[in-house]
């Protein structure tokens, strides 16, 4: 099973995998019933959807009339001005079949334009946060692609108190000193304020080869299950002071694999705890940390690039 930690000052302890539920966006229902029950197996409890996930929505509604009450479910919204993020909302509600979310997220807010439209009287933050007041959501984040996610989360958390956030974070990533730097800045303060921090792009190998023709489940090429694969969940699993959260990747034939070695990377259980519990860092109580020579010869071996540069590859 899957630990679980607090989710930031919501209350809520969560698995630290989240499903990412972009791996159902062109899935019929039975196929995503069948993902679903995985889930239940590996004890993962909170749900991350959006409404640019195609069907996504859609596919957990049905799920989530028969265990609401098992999971929190986040979704997001890629609208900046308040009337247009107000209707994505309850739009995304109705799809769903809820009267409320847990989480409602401002996706990918990271272009200075719309920020600036986003924070803006009548922009979407405040229209979030009135949503919030009504109880159309309980909770309210940012997510964001791209090196400059860090930065950015760190002046929207400056203007609006968010109770999560969503970046980018893996080994290649972090291995760019400007982005460690804004990512270690941005830990810290979310570590004081008590917000949850999501990441993505855990098992990220490349974008896909110039050429390539084959099928493509992910916008880039992923790691292979295998020994490569559980060293980079665990390097997630055991960065932040192990108190990150790793979403799953939107090609579902990893999700096993992801889960496998997210159970894998739990701490020990404490005499007379439950190891599905516990919120100590990883690694503190008996988990195997993370090891720079193997990562480093994982990159080596499987030529693996960053799929970020903090210029014209963010643009995704």
């Amino acid at each position: 099973m899957i630990e679980r930690l607090e989710f930031g000052r919501t209350g809520h302890r969560s698995s630290r995998a989240v499903f990412g539920a972009a791996a159902l966006a062109t899935m019929r229902q039975q196929k995503a019933d069948e993902v679903l029950g995985i889930l239940r197996e590996f004890g993962v409890n909170h749900l991350d959807t959006a409404a640019a996930y195609g069907d996504s929505e859609l596919r957990l509604a049905p799920w989530l009339a028969a265990h609401r009450g098992e999971f929190f479910v986040a979704t997001k919204t890629g609208e900046r001005t308040g009337p247009a993020a107000r209707a994505g909302l309850e739009r995304s509600l109705e799809r769903l079949g809820v009267d409320c979310v847990d989480l409602v997220q401002l996706h990918n807010l990271v272009e200075p334009d719309e920020w600036e439209t986003a924070f803006s009287p009548g922009g979407a933050v405040e229209a979030l946060a009135r949503a919030r007041n009504e109880g159309l959501a309980r909770f309210v984040g940012v997510t964001g692609h791209g090196l400059v996610a860090a930065g950015a989360h760190r002046r929207s958390l400056e203007r609006f108190d968010f109770d999560s956030v969503l970046l980018p974070y893996s080994y290649v990533l972090l291995s760019h000193p400007g982005y460690r730097a804004d990512v270690e800045a941005l830990l810290e303060h979310c570590e004081q304020r008590q917000v949850a921090v999501q990441t993505i792009k855990a098992v990220a190998r490349r974008r896909w080869p110039n050429g390539y023709e084959g099928p493509r489940f992910s916008w880039y090429e992923a790691l292979p299950p295998g020994p490569e694969l559980e060293r980079a969940v665990r390097f997630v699993l055991t960065g932040g002071n192990g108190r990150l959260f790793l979403n799953t990747s939107s090609d579902v034939r990893l999700l096993r694999p992801i889960l496998e070695a997210a159970a894998g990377a739990a701490p020990a259980a404490a005499p007379g705890v439950d190891g599905v519990d516990g919120v100590d860092g990883v690694g503190a109580r008996g988990a195997p940390e993370s090891d720079p020579v193997a990562l480093d010869a994982d990159v080596a071996a499987l030529d693996i690039t960053p799929i970020f540069d903090g210029g014209a590859l963010d643009r995704i």
